[in-house]
């Protein structure tokens, strides 16, 4: 079975290079133009079933990619709410004493006001099998689901992949429109088991 993991489209935030989280923005203009790219460059996989995060930009970049599917919702997908520094790039939080307190904590204090980083990645991992294991359960139906498909947020991808396969959060960073392939299959107990992964740029 083959997982794409794919982060959605470029949006005004992305663009400004802002703390993007619970904001819900759309795709920009450039975002949607770079994912039609990618299409007619057949840099995605067909999917035969596709899951979202309920964000517009997720959402959105979702049906261009797979216009012909039903899109799976699931709210656990989401991305980071980041408190008092949504909204904002490094530049205007420079003067901000809580914002140097977060780094200095190498990223792992809560946000002011927000989510905490670790918890984040637990829901995101949790909302990840959510979905597979209702692939799963459609495999036992007889539905031969042989690839799926995740629309979600680059904070997402990055959980899901260090959880699987290990290292450093940051180490599964990516570029919008972009993400990773992964190999994997599961035993009798509904158990995924990993054997390897690539990026959607290889």
């Amino acid at each position: 079975m083959k997982i794409v993991l794919i982060r959605h489209g470029m949006t005004e935030g992305n663009v400004s290079r802002r703390y993007i989280g619970i904001t819900d923005e759309n795709l920009c203009p450039k975002g949607q133009q770079i994912l039609n790219e990618n299409i007619k460059s057949r840099k995605y996989p067909m999917a035969d079933i596709v899951f979202s995060s309920t964000m517009k930009r997720c959402v959105q970049t979702a049906k261009i990619i797979y216009p012909e599917k039903d899109i799976l919702k699931e709210e656990l997908l989401k991305e980071c709410d980041f408190g008092i520094f949504e909204g904002k790039n490094y530049m205007e939080l420079s003067d901000e004493p809580l914002y140097q307190q977060w780094i200095d904590s190498g990223g792992s204090n809560t946000f002011p006001g927000g989510e905490n980083p670790y918890g984040f990645r637990k829901r995101s991992v949790e909302g990840f099998y959510k979905c597979m294991d209702f692939v799963y359960r459609m495999n036992c139906e007889d539905k031969k689901i042989e690839t799926v498909a995740f629309v979600v947020h680059g904070g997402t991808i990055m959980s899901v992949m260090s959880n699987a396969f290990g290292g450093d959060y940051y180490d599964y960073s990516c570029r919008n429109g972009s993400g990773y392939i992964l190999e994997c299959k599961f035993d009798e107990n509904n158990l995924l088991h990993y054997s390897g992964y690539c990026g959607l740029d290889s």
